[in-house]
């Protein structure tokens, strides 16, 4: 995902702090991967360069350390509402690392049937511990979780199929 992409809708909500727009991704967007607070700020730092947001004043801030708020430009906006419309590309690319590994466990050890079995529980229990969590998750984690899930669902069922297909495919290689 890109970060600018997520700050800049954030921004349009309000103007925003660094340090809050790192909680508020956090909270929206992060899953299980937060954001750093330097990929915040240098991304910021970007979109200002690109004037897609700009640093604000600063009102009715008690005395402490300087703060630098930023509010999104009509250019950021334009460029979010354009990133919005546009649809992401399916699978751009017919590589794996699934296939990858299943390939080379054929090429190297003559069968992949064990790395197909032992991969299959890693994902069975990856879809187990997500499925689980949704059992406290908010909406809009839900999402996200059931994302997620249907991602090992596909996982899991290109496993069985090629489990299925391993001895046609050795003979191929």
């Amino acid at each position: 995902m890109e970060a600018k992409y997520g700050l800049l809708g954030l921004l349009t909500r309000e103007p925003n702090y660094g340090y809050e727009l790192k909680k508020e991704y956090d909270h929206y967007f992060a899953g299980d991967k937060p954001i750093l607070a330097g990929q915040v700020y240098s991304t910021l730092a970007r979109l200002a360069r690109d004037a897609k947001v700009v640093e604000v004043a600063d009102d009715g801030i008690p005395a402490g350390p300087a703060r630098t708020r930023y509010a999104v430009t009509e250019y950021g906006k334009e460029e979010l509402i354009e990133w919005l419309r546009t649809p992401e590309v399916p699978s751009p690319t017919l590589q794996s690392e699934l296939y990858l590994k299943t390939v080379l466990a054929l090429l190297i050890n003559g069968d992949a049937a064990e790395y197909l079995k032992v991969q299959r529980k890693a994902h069975q229990q990856r879809m187990r511990e997500l499925t689980a969590r949704k059992q406290r998750a908010s909406l809009a984690e839900k999402l996200l979780l059931d994302q997620a899930i249907f991602h090992i669902d596909a996982d899991l069922r290109w496993m069985s199929l090629t489990a299925s297909r391993l001895d046609a495919l050795k003979e191929q290689l």
